[in-house]
């Protein structure tokens, strides 16, 4: 029988003028995907954490089974089998595997004493029911997004949870991650557990979900069977405009000068003998499949870590090996991928955020010019398109896509003439890609030279110039913009050996997300 067991209706919720939430009801039924989508900045973030009862709602209540959930109450939402997995993991770093899964309710002997080898036993379970294998003693922070990702799904469903909201789950997996993560979502689903997914790529929106609610400006738009849609109709509720295509296509330019050149770069068991140029007025992308060794040859070059052998050359001169001071000062700059924990002080405001690299150029002296930096700021939201209450909001209550616009904004203020980015555009919604998109065709007419990392297939064949293609380490191929196609950027990607694993590898390399 098809009874709602949850219902949400006029939830609202303002922050100083902004209004987040304006009247959203939604209802589930027992054992349903139901999707929830909508550009960054829509209220998909507040709308989950009112309804987990992380944020008290101003107005709107919430019934389980008919009766109503105490707004703001975290400890009953969960006890109502409400569970969150947001998209930015606020697990524990320093501790492991175990202790993330288990903090707050650790299993004890006798009432007193910890259970530790229980708690370890239970995660291993949870772990290999999501087919991922993590050596328990290690700290979060020494994981890969992916495992960290994957812990925070395990203890989420650790809960007896009624209803589970996943925020953009797939961002950091792999395709067989993703793969597992869906075959999972489908027994739970069979299981009678309803879960409220939220996702910006739309292959897996029509793979699961059988309603769509889209929420934009903070306001319903509209809840529609997932069959009565098409992918255009939804961007059109999403976004309220038809998306200008010729705003995203890549137009016909000569490359500039010479601005890195990168010469046999080595790091002993990442990557090997790495050589390329970058020139001005140029996009180049670098492909592979996960593991291939892009962000290590990103962070290398940046000087975030030293190289074995090879040589980095800015404008023909040579960079010391591990100097970010080096690079910055050669006019070098680079936004990684994991925004949160290495692109952004999270407690600090947008405006502090952005003037991290121009702190001594918004100083008199030895003092802060507070009236300098909240000018620069406000001028850089202003160009960027950043939504926020203020330029004195904590850059951490922002949507994920406009803190990777804080995080992009905070090196373009330094005019940099390299640009080196590590997934642009991961977890970004589709209207905010197209301004992402846009802001770095300018900069490279411009004369800026930009080396992209992305997984995403779709954006490097967009946005690039040329492909260089890494694998197991190693550049495999450089395809120029006539020749660069899925395709063939795969047949580049895939080592011999995987041959036979082709097409359960492609969207691995892919990633699209829309």
């Amino acid at each position: 029988m098809n009874n709602f067991f949850l219902e949400i209706s006029g939830l609202s919720k303002s922050y100083g003028k902004v209004q987040a939430l304006a009247e959203v009801s939604l209802r589930l039924i027992a054992g349903e995907v139901h999707a929830l989508m909508g550009e960054n900045g829509a209220g998909k973030s507040t709308f989950i954490k009112c309804l987990s009862g992380a944020v008290c709602p101003d107005a709107g209540r919430i019934l389980v089974d008919g009766s109503p959930l105490s707004p703001g109450n975290l400890h009953e939402a969960e006890k109502a089998g409400i569970v969150a997995l947001h998209q930015e993991s606020s697990a524990f770093p320093h501790l492991d595997a175990v202790d993330n899964l288990f903090v707050g309710r650790e299993l004890r002997r006798f009432g007193i004493f910890q259970n530790r080898p229980q708690m370890r036993q239970e995660t291993e379970k949870l772990l290999n029911r999501l087919g991922e294998k993590i050596d328990l003693r290690t700290p979060l922070e020494e994981l890969s997004l992916a495992q960290r990702q994957m812990i925070g799904i395990a203890r989420a469903l650790s809960h007896k949870s009624r209803l589970l909201i996943l925020d953009e789950p797939t961002a950091s997996l792999s395709e067989r991650e993703t793969q597992t993560l869906f075959r999972i979502i489908r027994q739970l689903q069979s299981e009678g557990i309803a879960i409220l997914y939220v996702s910006h790529r739309m292959e897996e929106v029509f793979a699961l979900s059988s309603q769509v609610t889209v929420l934009r400006d903070g306001r319903l738009v509209e809840t529609r069977p997932t069959s009565e849609l098409t992918r255009d109709e939804l961007t059109r509720l999403m976004i309220g405009r038809e998306l200008l295509q010729e705003a995203q296509r890549k137009t016909q330019r000569a490359p500039g000068e010479i601005r890195l050149e990168v010469n046999g770069l080595t790091q002993k068991g990442r990557f090997r003998d790495i050589s390329f140029t970058l020139h001005a007025e140029e996009i180049v992308g670098l492909a592979g499949l996960v593991g291939a060794g892009r962000s290590e040859v990103a962070t290398a070059i940046f000087g975030i870590e030293r190289a074995t052998s090879g040589t980095v050359k800015v404008n023909g001169v040579a960079l010391p090996s591990g100097s970010v001071h080096a690079a910055i000062k050669c006019g070098m700059a680079f936004v990684p991928e994991d925004r949160q924990r290495q692109g952004l002080v999270l407690p600090l405001s947008v405006a502090d955020n952005l003037n991290l690299t121009k702190v001594g150029a918004m100083s008199r002296g030895k003092f802060r010019s507070a009236k300098k930096e909240r000018g620069f700021a406000e001028k850089a939201m202003q160009k960027l398109n950043i939504k926020t209450a203020s330029s004195r909001s904590p850059v951490k209550t922002l949507s994920g896509g406009n803190q990777q616009k804080v995080s992009l904004g905070k090196w373009l203020s330094t005019s940099p003439s390299i640009l080196l980015l590590d997934e642009p555009t991961r977890g970004v919604d589709v209207g905010a890609k197209a301004e992402i998109y846009r802001t770095l065709r300018q900069f490279a007419q411009e004369g800026m030279a930009t080396l992209v990392i992305s997984s995403d297939l779709p954006e490097l064949l967009l946005l690039c110039d040329r492909i260089l293609v890494m694998c197991e380490g190693k550049i495999a191929g450089e395809l120029s913009r006539e020749r660069a196609t899925e395709e063939t950027i795969l047949a580049l990607a895939l080592p011999s050996h995987k041959e036979n694993h082709r097409e359960k590898d492609t969207a691995e390399l892919t990633g699209v997300s829309d």
